[in-house]
């Protein structure tokens, strides 16, 4: 579509729910402190979600939903304050023109509000500010729930290092750390909750962090 967004559609908290709780058992068995692992200001950072909202949705509490321009105007000022030039100064409208390769007019309606964003604009100052597909559109709790994905794919990779640390030699019979990871977290969990993912979009993303996790407990070839 090339003239604006096409109409919102009601995202589901269940697999917010579902995801917080994943979280926060991960962070549990490596002892993280769940403040830090659900820093509202970091988590807000991460998914474009004013911080109040990140607040209300982790509490299960509805936070309204603002329309697609009043989220996209929310979003493109938080990458305007929190991706900064190394000097620490915000980017101009004329860098971001240039960068996604638009008039500074052009640039300068779409931060002022005075123009409806297409999905080429929001892809443009995506990838200008090297953010993710989406971050500008997504509904407020599902752009929250892929930021703690995004968490909870960290958080596996500390613990399949932790498995990798504390396995013993080759020889020894417990066999395979994967296999160890994999029975510690729970094979049969993943693969239920892969199932109730909503769409083939959500299962790659658990295909993709299983991949992560196969390269990162291989052993190293001598």
């Amino acid at each position: 579509m090339t003239d604006g967004f096409p109409a919102p559609v009601a995202v589901a908290n269940t697999l917010l729910a579902a995801t917080v709780t994943r979280v926060a058992e991960l962070a549990g068995k490596l002892g993280r402190d769940p403040n830090q692992v659900f820093d509202l200001r970091r988590l807000s950072e991460a998914s474009g979600v004013p911080a109040d909202v990140v607040r209300s949705l982790l509490d299960g509490r509805p936070a309204g939903e603002p329309d697609l321009q009043t989220r996209f105007l929310q979003r493109l000022d938080l990458l305007r304050r929190t991706r900064v030039k190394p000097n620490g100064r915000r980017y101009t409208q004329q860098e971001i023109a240039d960068g996604a390769a638009m008039s500074r007019q052009q640039a300068g309606a779409l931060i002022n509000g005075d123009r409806r964003p297409t999905m080429e604009h929001c892809d443009a100052i995506q990838r200008f500010f090297g953010v993710h597909a989406g971050f500008l559109t997504a509904h407020d709790a599902d752009a929250l729930t892929d930021a703690l994905q995004r968490t909870e794919q960290q958080l596996l990779q500390d613990f399949a290092g932790r498995a990798r640390e504390t396995a013993p030699a080759p020889a020894a019979s417990t066999g395979d750390p994967l296999a160890r990871l994999l029975q510690n977290h729970g094979v049969r969990g993943i693969a239920w909750r892969a199932a109730q993912l909503p769409s083939d979009k959500h299962r790659d993303k658990v295909t993709e962090w299983l991949d992560m996790l196969l390269e990162s407990v291989k052993p190293n070839e001598s």
